[in-house]
């Protein structure tokens, strides 16, 4: 049987226009490499770090200042100046075209953060519709008092999608600064974002494992490294919990790091009795969270020795729903670091 005439120039012209379509999508994304120096501003002035000294850090997830945004800027800046962390990372920054929100950061506060740097991991001119939701310019940036040498962008394991919709899906990375420390050697500074947990898909435990082994090549290396961001985690009422110590297994992709480097609050002060005095997500009724609501980590090197470490929550609430977390450690002295 002989198709109607316009059914066949329909049907013949179908590949065609699905052909145009992906070509727009492509052209439309941002695709990174696997590997790629990330963009570093640094003044020429900036102290560099000294063996043997106690270094504060900061992560924090300001959720590209959502809300009324003046407000939440000049609430972040607060709270930065009031701690002066020696290196603060920060994630879901917008960078659109009129909003650099790390720059008007560092802008703020003047000379406390002489050097930053930053990596994208959601870059795009247009998100097409239905999929228009949130900041289509989203990245990563890390602020600090010290040199920063270099840093670099290493993209992370993507969530799996339609090829309409991937390309526009966030693009996870680590943004890796080194910072210099006199007489030899350097820190590596780490600074993420993982994917959520999402049931029946293993995204996130092979963003770990990518992780894990740049954390295995640095500790190979003897270079002290810290690692910081919101790092989505199962809630612990759903996944199994190894004893500290520990590697767990393919489920549990925190309890593994976990049971391989210091991690900053531990499985027990997440979970355990007095979990609340570590919560660092709050419910958006402002209710206190049930368990399980810490998202935001730090994990450090063994070289590196904990002094002292908090969640600030009294005055942080109303400013993004999840909560600064704060560490000091202690860097090697000189005899201890690596100076090769």
């Amino acid at each position: 049987m002989t198709l109607p005439h316009p059914l066949r120039l329909a049907l013949f012209g179908l590949p065609l226009v699905l052909a145009l379509l992906l070509a727009l999508v492509y052209g439309l994304a941002w695709r990174p490499a696997a590997r790629e120096a990330a963009a570093v501003d640094c003044n020429a002035r900036a102290p560099v770090l000294q063996p043997g000294q106690a270094l504060k850090v900061m992560t924090w997830n300001v959720q590209y200042l959502a809300g009324e945004r003046s407000v939440a800027l000049e609430e972040v800046v607060r709270v930065l100046r009031e701690e002066r962390a020696d290196v603060v990372l920060l994630q879901e920054l917008q960078d659109g075209a009129n909003s650099d929100q790390l720059a008007l950061l560092q802008a703020r506060l003047g000379q406390l953060y002489p050097c930053r740097s930053q990596a994208h991991y959601r870059k795009a001119g247009a998100i097409p519709e239905p999929w228009n939701i949130g900041a289509a310019d989203l990245k990563l940036g890390t602020l600090s008092r010290y040199r920063i040498d270099r840093a670099e962008r290493l993209q992370l394991p993507q969530l799996p999608a339609n090829p309409l919709r991937g390309p526009f899906n966030p693009q996870r990375a680590l943004l890796v600064s080194y910072l210099p420390v006199r007489g030899g050697g350097r820190v590596a500074a780490i600074n993420t974002q993982l994917d959520g947990f999402a049931a029946n898909d293993d995204t996130q435990q092979r963003q770990v494992a990518r992780a894990s082994r740049l954390l295995a090549r640095l500790q190979h290396d003897g270079t002290p490294w810290l690692l910081g961001g919101d790092l989505n985690p199962l809630p612990p009422e759903q996944q199994p919990r190894p004893a500290l110590g520990s590697h767990g297994d393919a489920a549990d992709p925190l309890g593994r790091l976990a049971g391989s480097y210091p991690m900053i609050p531990s499985l027990e002060q997440a979970s355990g009795p007095r979990q609340a005095a570590w919560h660092t997500h709050f419910a958006k009724d402002g209710h206190e969270p049930g368990v399980g609501r810490t998202l935001d980590y730090l994990f450090h090197s063994p070289l590196l020795t904990p002094l002292d470490a908090r969640v600030r929550q009294h005055d942080t609430r109303g400013i993004a729903e999840h909560l600064p977390v704060l560490a000091r450690l202690l860097l090697p002295a000189l005899d201890q670091a690596d100076t090769r």
